[in-house]
This record gives C-alpha cells, structure tokens and sequence, in this order.
C-alpha cells in the first residue's frame, strides 16, 4: 500500500496584529519591521485558543478538496508553523 496526499487545508485565528497596531503599543514602525522581516500582520490566537482549535477545521478543508468522508482515510497529517 501506497501513502499519498490527496487533499490540504488550513485555518488562522481569527485576530489580525497589524505593525500599525504594534506602533501604538511599543516604539516602533510599521517601515522598521516590514524592512527587517517582510511581515505586515499576523494572525494571533484568541485567549484560550490552541493548535487543535485551529486543526479541526483545517482538516474538514482537507477532507472537502480530496472529497472523501473522514472514515475514507487513514490519516491526518497536522503540522503548524510559528514565524519569528
């Protein structure tokens, strides 16, 4: 038997930090962090909020772009990603 991928998906919390909300927190500049590390906003995770929170809708996206029933499959690959 073969292992393949046959669908992906993936969610983000939904609060935004942009850098001009970071002006107005800390001594900084939206031109200052965009030069230094390309980012503009970032998605944050809700008080509480965790990783599985964020998976199971991640993998309804998968299972519904490979169109199978969850009971189709063996597996379900998570993985996350923290930029710093």
């Amino acid at each position: 038997m073969n292992s393949r991928i046959i669908g992906t998906g993936s969610h983000l919390p939904e609060k935004v930090l942009t850098n001009a909300d970071l002006e107005k927190i800390v001594d900084t500049s939206d031109e200052w962090i965009h030069s230094r590390t390309g980012i503009r906003s970032r998605h944050i995770a809700a008080e509480g909020e965790l990783a599985s929170d964020l998976a199971l809708p991640a993998a309804q996206k998968a299972l519904q772009s490979a169109g199978v029933a969850a009971g189709d499959i063996d597996m379900i690959i998570v993985a996350t990603r923290r930029r710093t």
